[in-house]
């Protein structure tokens, strides 16, 4: 394959596929608790705020990790951080199979964190190496879609697995799949095309500091962060921890169809996954558009579940996981917005900056949510109900409101930049966003 023209050969798709299959074990292992969440409760005989410090700790990690990681894999390369990433996801997943102590569970769970920060940046850093610029848009939707298929997969097959496995067979078999995708990425997956791996410039502490501080005051990565703030943070309030308790406590559905409505999410994340690409690479201009739009649309459907007279029907909370997952993919328009507002050498740092939005909001998101439900039910009880439900479900507008707020004011700022910008040059076009 030439390195001209690397999109004519199938290869460029087999490296893209293996890189997406680690993201995607990856958000298994992160997901894997969501469908667990009632049985880890009596397994380490823990409340809602104890079961919310799994996911809290986890994505604390994750989103601290986002800025170092872009930073490994401007200096080191995706394949090699890749690597390291489902060597540390395989061995805290199997930790994990085997705790039998709060302690223990929680350190598991910190290093399942750390594992998972290491892979998403990887592939998208992979996509421009191996794509040519205008199917980058369109690919990186892709990514950040057929990964969640890894959120399929620990919704309903591991309910049942923890049904007839257990605790640790379960768990545990969900770990050996790590070291398969490990050999894969030695065999198959080259930093560029000709290039096994990639290293980049060894920086010294000050100018790491520099090219942080470049990429922040860049109002692009400012403005993808915010819209990563916005959008997907319901979709892993759901499929993360809350939404399996939500539907079976609160809406009283069966487990196996609460199981199935969060896989609805993923779904409908993998179908407008490629229409969102399709319009970041064709109406750049729109694209901060979109992000406020789908705002105001789940926030809507929210109100309409939370408003309802006793449970909802099925067909509003069926309505109301279709737009949480098309939140995860409108998401992406945020990195879409970095890469075209960085050079190359910070884009594994930018898109770090601006994966952290989405998960600092998810992770505040989730712990209120457990301190709500604690402080709406009495005494030490883990029997929520309803009305709590509700209570804790709508600090989620406050995230909304505030990302809104701010997803306004630096698009304004981007567009007069763009506008001087293109004075300067004596360019006609419009604004991209």
């Amino acid at each position: 394959m030439s390195h001209e023209d690397p999109q004519s050969s199938a290869r460029s798709w087999l490296v893209w596929g293996i890189a997406v299959a680690v993201y995607g074990l990856a958000v298994f292992h992160r997901s894997s608790l969501a469908v667990a969440g009632l049985v880890a409760t009596e397994r380490f005989d823990i409340g809602a705020s104890q079961l919310a410090a799994f996911t809290m700790l986890q994505l604390l990690v994750y989103a601290g990790m986002q800025v170092p990681v872009g930073l490994l894999v401007d200096r080191y390369g995706s394949r090699t951080v890749l690597c390291a990433g489902a060597l540390i996801l395989a061995t805290a997943q199997a930790g994990f199979a085997f705790a039998d102590s709060y302690p223990l569970a929680l350190l598991a769970r910190t290093f399942v964190g750390m594992g998972d920060a290491m892979t998403f940046i990887c592939v998208l850093r992979l996509v421009p190496s191996w794509f040519p610029a205008r199917r980058v848009p369109l690919v990186s939707q892709l990514t950040g879609t057929i990964g969640q298929l890894g959120a399929i997969a620990a919704a309903v097959p591991m309910t049942w697995a923890l049904g007839h496995l257990g605790w640790s067979r379960a768990y545990l078999t969900a770990a050996l799949v790590g070291p398969v995708l490990i050999v894969l990425l030695l065999l198959f997956v080259h930093d560029v095309p000709g290039q096994r791996n990639l290293r980049g410039t060894a920086l010294e502490p000050r100018e790491v500091g520099r090219s942080l501080k470049a990429s922040w005051y860049q109002p692009g990565t400012r403005l993808g962060f915010w819209i990563h703030f916005s959008t997907p943070f319901s979709s892993h309030l759901m499929g993360l921890l809350w939404g399996f308790p939500f539907l079976v406590t609160s809406e009283g559905l069966s487990d196996t169809l609460a199981g199935t409505l969060l896989s609805v999410t993923v779904v409908a994340a993998l179908a407008a996954g490629p229409v969102m690409g399709i319009i970041a690479g064709r109406f750049p201009w729109y694209r901060s558009t979109v992000a406020l739009t789908m705002i105001a649309v789940i926030a809507s459907v929210w109100a309409v579940v939370l408003l309802w007279p006793g449970a909802a029907p099925l067909p509003v909370l069926l309505l109301l996981m279709c737009v949480v997952g098309i939140g995860g993919p409108t998401s992406m328009i945020g990195f879409d917005v970095g890469r075209t507002s960085n050079p190359p050498a910070r884009m594994a740092s930018a898109s770090g900056i601006i994966n952290q939005g989405g998960f600092v909001a998810a992770l505040l998101v989730i712990v209120l949510v457990g301190w709500i439900l604690d402080w709406r039910t009495p005494g030490a009880s883990t029997s929520y109900t309803p009305e709590a439900f509700h209570w804790a479900m709508s600090v989620q507008y406050l995230f909304w409101g505030l990302g809104a707020v701010q997803i306004w004011r630096h698009r304004r700022d981007v567009r007069r930049r763009t506008t001087r910008e293109q004075v300067a040059s004596g360019s006609s076009m419009v604004a991209d966003l």
